[in-house]
């Protein structure tokens, strides 16, 4: 369990601090920025898990993979689907971080559906559109939120490798 609360902590920590840039650089959403975007915080993730096997590594290069596909399947669908399937991509993400720690899919799906109502409940922290009057202590808690349940569903109880 603490593996999982620590591992959301830094990666709410990751997300507020792209949160932090996308604003604070005045950012316009442009493909190449969600990729990038993608990309890194994935492979934070995935260095995370990996890093909890002695495979920090492969873990970020799994991970930036993850974090690509997603945002690249984003901005593939988002022109025919709208923007909410921002939800559906992050809701399928955990199944593959699954596949990347070596959980079972009934796991995964636990990720995917805590994390995915939990990611919904958050969405709201970017709007209004106001980066210099955001407060990014509630990003943090709320990039917690998010987080947190894919973090429980996939790593408590787990049993740490010998290798």
């Amino acid at each position: 369990m603490r593996d999982a609360i620590a591992g959301a902590l830094l990666i709410a920590a990751v997300s507020t601090l792209g949160d932090f840039v996308w604003a604070g650089l005045h950012l316009r959403h442009r493909v190449a920025y969600g990729l990038a975007h993608g990309a890194i915080l994935f492979l934070c993730i995935g260095a995370y898990f990996g890093s909890l096997e002695k495979q920090t590594l492969k873990g970020a290069i799994y991970g930036a993979a993850i974090g690509l596909s997603a945002a690249g399947s984003f901005y593939v669908l988002a022109p025919v689907a709208g923007y909410s399937v921002m939800f559906f991509v992050w809701a399928f993400v955990w199944i593959a971080l699954a596949v990347l720690v070596g959980q079972p899919m009934t796991r995964g799906l636990l990720a995917m559906i805590g994390s995915g109502i939990g990611f919904f409940l958050i969405s709201g922290i970017w709007r209004p559109f106001n980066p210099r009057g955001w407060d990014y202590a509630v990003h943090f808690l709320a990039w917690t939120v998010a987080f947190l349940p894919g973090f429980l569903a996939l790593l408590a109880g787990r049993k740490p490798s010998r290798t």
